[in-house]
């Protein structure tokens, strides 16, 4: 399994170094891991310029600069506050790309009702675009991942689209 990151992100890494397009990335229940991924290619640095696990009401405000009112009427665990997430991180470390996903790994729901297993992953650049992913696993570990592998497939979309 060594590879695996890497072979998650190496699609995405090509496509921002050939464009010189960079990212951010604000992730929640994957824990780090699409940071990890985006990071695992040598010469990340050409393309990565930071992000952060946005895990909780304080982080939000303190690592995003968000405050409680400019969350208002916005539920966490939703396309419309991962947009939020990932239209912020982008703003603050002005990049091309910014990548966020929020959600609930599990082994049960988080506090706003969502299921084991829900995220919600946005994309804030040239291109927007938000989805929802519902894999109806209590797995912890098998959920972070699959909201990685999400993330960075969303990701590459937005990229593919926009060389259109």
């Amino acid at each position: 399994m060594p590879d695996l990151l890497a072979s998650l992100a190496a699609p995405v890494a090509e496509r921002l170094v050939a464009r010189g397009h960079t990212v951010a990335v604000a992730e929640s229940s994957a824990g780090g891991l699409i940071s990890a991924a985006l990071l695992s290619i040598p010469g990340a640095s050409a393309y990565f310029m930071g992000g952060g696990v946005i895990y909780t009401r304080a982080a939000r405000r303190v690592l995003l600069g968000v405050p409680d009112e400019g969350v208002r009427g916005i539920r966490s665990s939703t396309e419309a506050y991962a947009l939020l997430k990932a239209r912020t991180v982008r703003e603050k470390l002005g990049t091309t790309w910014g990548l966020a996903e929020t959600g609930a790994a599990g082994p049960s729901g988080n506090r706003y009702g969502d299921p084991s297993g829900h995220a919600c992953i946005a994309v804030a650049g040239p291109v927007e675009r938000s989805r929802t992913v519902e894999t109806g696993r209590t797995d912890r570990e098998a959920n972070m991942w699959a909201f990685t592998r999400a993330a960075l497939e969303l990701l590459e979309a937005c990229l593919s689209e926009d060389a259109r």
